[in-house]
């Protein structure tokens, strides 16, 4: 396989789209994600449309045994990743108190641990090599604290420092390290999470879009990179962020309230 991304969360959104287009410059791919039929359909698109080769791995980042199994696997199948997308999450909204702990555990185990555990295990040979290219898909919810979703909003700050962080622990290597905030955007998250109906998904972005903004940002070696934004909403982060806190919170929580 030659210039091959593994990226997780492909079976839709986003993570689909990041496939399809390093497919169509010629890549090669390790697609990870839970619906094996989807990953499959996907493999089958993929080669037949662009002669790449796909790696498919069913696995559930909800299991603390699944990185080091998918590193294994590429490992044994001698193959050398050239790009690392971590893109797999999910969000839930509720107050914290009343969330399932199970669902708190789950979330941070597959938006913050299972992120840092395929760095930590991939990294060593990118830096061996002395190339390579890290996206970290977070969120907007990386800017501020989240009333309602707490944990989701905390998982993804954790995303955007880390991949922060190793951009000045590499900065004498060939590798780059991109924190991706994309907006709302038009995929299952916002039914699965309990957003559909917020100002937050109001207007969406295609996940095409999206796609095309991170993986246009990671092979310029972007440190942060947002997707999807227009210049509008751009402004509208800015503004809030300058606020007092307790008026930033306030206005966080309101945009996810049901409308």
């Amino acid at each position: 396989m030659q210039n091959t991304a593994l990226i997780t969360g492909a079976s839709s959104g986003i993570g689909r789209e990041l496939a399809r287009l390093h497919a169509e410059k010629g890549g090669d791919l390790v697609l990870v994600a839970r619906r094996a039929d989807r990953l499959d359909e996907l493999k089958t698109e993929l080669e037949n449309a662009h002669g790449v080769s796909v790696l498919v791995l069913a696995e559930d980042f909800a299991e603390p045994a699944a990185a080091e199994r998918i590193f294994t696997r590429v490992a044994g199948e001698g193959i050398d990743l050239d790009v690392l997308i971590n893109n797999a999450g999910f969000g839930a909204r509720s107050l914290f108190h009343e969330q399932d702990w199970n669902e708190v555990q789950a979330m941070i185990q597959v938006n913050a641990v299972a992120l840092a555990a395929l760095t930590h295990l991939f990294l060593p040979g990118f830096v061996a090599r002395n190339r390579g290219r890290i996206m970290n898909v977070t969120s907007t919810a990386a800017l501020q604290p989240g009333p309602l979703q707490a944990i989701y909003f905390a998982s993804k700050a954790f995303g955007a420092y880390l991949s922060n962080a190793l951009v000045e622990e590499l900065r004498d290597t060939g590798i780059s390290v991109t924190n991706f905030m994309p907006t709302g955007t038009a995929t299952e998250f916002a039914a699965i999470s309990g957003m559909a109906d917020t100002r937050l998904f109001r207007n969406t972005a295609s996940p095409r879009r999206v796609a095309e903004d991170g993986y246009e940002a990671m092979m310029r070696g972007d440190m942060d990179a947002f997707g999807g934004m227009r210049p509008v909403r751009r402004f509208q982060y800015w503004l809030v962020s300058k606020l007092p806190k307790r008026t930033m919170l306030r206005i966080v929580r309101q945009a996810q309230e049901a409308e």
